[in-house]
């Protein structure tokens, strides 16, 4: 997509006036008008930035193809941006780089930025160990307040955050306090560091990014500091990294929900082999559990021609009965996720869900009942002599499908999550499956319960 402003006169994208009219803009904007180009086209403009300005476009997680552009650059021009990029987002354009530019990229680093990015990508995936920056303010536990502000000014265009600054013992290098920029600012000139410092909330590098989110979120940090056994600061955590991660798991937990398998890529960029990937091992495997639904409507085939009126009503049964499982399995999957329940809580969510469902089943059967009986009398659909007997067969059935689809749908995310998968996997499709099976085996045991001797 070429725009209309930044265009020569045979309609090519003109770089040297897109370059010069994001020197100008907020990154923000430059990103956005960037997704719309070729990586190569968007690296021919980077080329042409100032380079801190092409630094920072590159350090947005909104940038759509990052690896894709740097592996465009110029090979000096792109170790020139990555050793000038946060830690963190110069680890994740690695990561994603193939062989041998990875391997190339990596080798014309200088020393330092290779060995941090080394040490990050080394950091099991979705870690703290694997999100934190190494680009930080720690100071000795010694020093005044002033002198801590001076060399705040000094490092402040290198590090990613100057919100926090970490007190670090002075002899053994282990962290022993975190002061707030606020505080520091506030405090006296000649006052010690140390004496500015409150205890410090720390996690470890392997802790899981759900479990970061929930630290940072609870003790309303903007930064959290990820240390090593000793207690030595290997690197923080910041709020923004932790906004970027939880949009990212959400979208991959709605992805799941959906009946598909999680992608990180943007939707246009996928692809069609990739969509075909992504959606149709699901597909499958929720096609076979469908056909068991068609071999229980042929277990009943005997019942089904005898009356064959109760045909009418599948629908109704088995959508109401996935709905309600749909339901439960929402509600537990993101209760499960903000640790609001445990495992050891199933038994209080089937205590809970087992009213839950017969309450909303009794409400749907008698709008049930009330339709089969409206459309009786007022001669909209003849259900014959047993009519009454056919509205008590719809709503006890409903009843008895809805109660099943809400605890099915309750436990199906702690069964996963026992058996150590994500919860998020137990998707809509799933449960509808599920429940349309045993909705039509629970239909049918009712209507050979009230209707056996009339119509069956």
């Amino acid at each position: 997509m070429t725009d209309t402003h930044t265009a020569t006169t045979d309609g090519d994208l003109d770089v040297f006036a897109l370059a010069s009219r994001l020197s100008g803009g907020h990154v923000a904007d430059n990103v956005e008008i960037l997704n719309q180009l070729e990586p190569q086209d968007a690296a021919a403009v980077l080329v042409l930035l100032p380079v801190d300005i092409s630094i920072e476009i590159l350090d947005k997680p909104e940038l759509n193809f990052g690896p894709e552009i740097v592996v465009a650059l110029p090979r000096q021009t792109a170790t020139i941006l990555l050793a000038g990029m946060s830690a963190d987002m110069a680890a994740d354009i690695v990561q994603q780089l193939e062989e041998p530019a990875r391997t190339e990229l990596m080798q014309a680093l200088d020393e330092p930025t290779r060995t941090t990015i080394e040490g990050l990508l080394a950091y099991p995936e979705n870690t703290a160990g694997a999100m934190m920056t190494t680009e930080f303010v720690t100071v000795p536990a010694n020093w005044t307040a002033e002198r801590t502000l001076q060399h705040i000014r000094q490092v402040e265009r290198t590090r990613e955050t100057v919100y926090a600054i970490y007190v670090l013992d002075a002899f053994t290098r282990r962290l022993v306090g975190a002061v707030s920029l606020r505080r520091l600012i506030s405090g006296e000139p000649s006052a010690r560091i140390a004496e500015l410092a409150r205890s410090p909330i720390t996690t470890s590098p392997l802790t899981d990014r759900e479990e970061v989110a929930r630290l940072i979120s609870r003790h309303d940090m903007l930064a959290v500091p990820v240390v090593d056994k000793a207690g030595h600061v290997l690197g923080i955590v910041t709020v923004d990294d932790i906004i970027d991660a939880i949009i990212e798991e959400n979208t991959e937990d709605a992805q799941k929900f959906g009946g598909m398998a999680a992608t990180d890529q943007p939707y246009l960029q996928i692809g069609l082999p990739g969509m075909i990937r992504k959606r149709g091992g699901w597909l499958c495997v929720l096609f076979l559990g469908e056909l068991l639904t068609a071999s229980a409507m042929q277990h009943f085939e005997g019942e089904l021609e005898k009356a064959i009126v109760l045909t009418l009503f599948i629908p109704l049964i088995m959508s109401s009965g996935g709905n309600s499982g749909s339901q439960a399995t929402s509600l537990l999957i993101r209760a499960l996720a903000l640790r609001e329940v445990k495992l050891g809580d199933w038994w209080r969510v089937a205590l809970l869900e087992l009213p839950t469902g017969l309450i909303l089943g009794a409400m749907l059967g008698v709008i049930g009942l009330v339709r089969v009986v409206a459309w009786q009398k007022f001669g909209i659909y003849d259900y014959g002599e047993h009519w009454m007997l056919i509205g008590l067969t719809v709503a006890a059935a409903l009843i008895g499908v809805v109660v099943f689809g809400s605890v099915a749908g309750s436990m199906l995310p702690f069964m996963l999550q026992r058996a150590g998968f994500d919860p998020a996997s137990a998707s809509a499709p799933l449960v509808a499956t599920l429940v349309d099976v045993t909705g039509l085996m629970i239909y049918f045991s009712v209507a050979l319960l009230i209707l056996s001797g009339t119509l069956l």
